[in-house]
């Protein structure tokens, strides 16, 4: 699903907000977690999983064509882990 798709989902689900104020709300909640992942926070949906930001350590890569070495600098990745309930649903149990 992508985000129009969620969009239109809550739009059709919810007749009396308007379209323009569902996407207002979307946008808003991913910047509110995007932000907190940027201060180094973790976010936490009951149910669904939890956000957090892990570093990784500045290593020696390997350019895979050449074969030469590469410095590969420290870096922040966004670390995505489910929740027991989804990871239930997905596994068939109620």
């Amino acid at each position: 699903m992508i985000r129009s798709e969620l969009v239109q989902k809550i739009a059709d689900e919810n007749p009396h907000l308007y379209q323009r104020d569902v996407e207002r709300i979307v946008t808003t909640i991913f910047d509110e977690i995007i932000e907190a992942m940027a201060s180094g926070d973790r976010v936490e949906l009951r149910g669904f999983g939890a956000f957090s930001v892990k570093q990784r350590d500045a290593r020696v890569g390997r350019n895979p064509r050449t074969g030469e070495s590469v410095k590969v600098e420290e870096k922040h990745v966004p670390f995505f882990k489910t929740g027991k309930l989804l990871r239930d649903r997905l596994n068939g149990k109620s």
